[in-house]
């Protein structure tokens, strides 16, 4: 006899649950990201946030969205996709899912397919009309990557901070 309990949270609720932990790491003022890979087991492989490269100070750096390229966090910021791939202590995250709080944009959305990575479920995708977000898609239909946009369930730890 098998006894169903109804107290604990899927695995998805438990992956974007570590997604959205992770995300409260970054310094960005306006948008935080966080992604958790995990691999086929439900092992977790690396988690990541958006933030500075190693050595690049969160103080010494712009967190603007606005004004010339360099005044602006774009052209330093690592998303947390791409961390959580630098990130991961293995190579082969081949067939892996990826857990991310923001629908990954087209750059990432590159390294994920080249590390193989099989699945997207994504929390939220406020860019969806945006030109990165369309190339991402296309890109991941041609190359077979499966997304999904997460369910809320009303289960979800809400961390107050």
């Amino acid at each position: 006899m098998s006894i169903q309990r109804k107290n604990y949270i899927s695995w998805n609720e438990y992956f974007m649950g570590v997604a959205t932990m992770a995300s409260k790491r970054s310094k960005d003022p306006n948008t935080q990201v966080g992604a958790c890979i995990v691999d086929g087991d439900n092992y977790i492989v690396s988690v990541g946030y958006n933030g500075m490269p190693l050595g690049c100070s969160d103080a010494e750096f712009p967190w603007e969205r606005e004004g010339d390229t360099l005044d602006t966090k774009y052209a330093f910021v690592t998303h947390a996709e791409l961390n959580a791939i630098l990130n991961s202590k293995t190579a082969d995250l081949a067939g892996s899912t990826i857990y991310v709080t923001l629908f990954p944009c087209n750059e990432c959305t590159k390294a994920l397919i080249q590390k193989r990575i099989g699945k997207v479920i994504y929390l939220d995708d406020k860019y969806h009309d945006s030109d990165s977000s369309k190339a991402a898609r296309r890109m991941m239909d041609a190359a077979g990557v499966k997304y999904e946009k997460y369910n809320k369930t009303g289960r979800e730890i809400t961390l107050v901070l």
